[in-house]
């Protein structure tokens, strides 16, 4: 064989390698983890805060922590996550085991990518709160999304189930 004939072979060997490798399919590409979007998914299941016809239970706020939640928001608003989280942990500090607070705190750990501590403070704001209302739907919500992005669709489900069990209608007024 000449040198001619070899690279033509060898050529002809790696396109044919090349052709022979198919493209990586669309279904088989993780979705990127948006924080942003699955806080913004966890604040839309709780509803609309106005609701009439539902049950919704509202422990009346310390002043003396108001001011902490507002500087906890302000730095969620600018993308200061860390600085959102560390406000928050001096709220809990002081009021320990105020559910919106725990759940805020929730919200702030997804932020910061730490599913465990969204799941744990989700869990302890549900165990120390109302189990009925907006609230607890953002509860549940917050476990559904992080079972689901760690794949686990099937407690993601229970979660959901958890989630829907909190609608409660309000009792008629007169």
């Amino acid at each position: 064989m000449t040198l001619r004939s070899v690279l033509v072979v060898a050529l002809a060997s790696m396109l044919a390698a090349c052709a022979s490798t198919p493209p990586p399919s669309q279904d088989s590409v993780e979705p990127a983890y948006d924080p942003l979007a699955l806080v913004a998914q966890i604040r839309a299941a709780a509803g609309p805060e106005d609701a009439k016809d539902e049950l919704a239970i509202r422990p009346l706020r310390d002043p003396m922590v108001d001011g902490l939640r507002s500087d906890a928001a302000k730095a969620e608003r600018e993308g200061r996550y860390a600085d959102e989280a560390k406000t928050l942990d001096q709220v809990l500090a002081e009021v320990g085991d105020d559910p919106a607070v725990l759940q805020d705190r929730a919200e702030a750990a997804l932020l910061n990518r730490d599913l465990d501590g969204a799941e744990r403070f989700a869990r302890q704001a549900h165990d120390v709160g109302a189990k009925v209302g907006p609230l607890c739907r953002r509860h549940w919500e917050t476990v559904r999304v992080v079972r689901l992005e760690r794949g686990d669709a099937a407690t993601a489900g229970d979660a959901q189930k958890q989630r829907d069990a909190c609608k409660v209608t309000a009792p008629p007024r007169y």
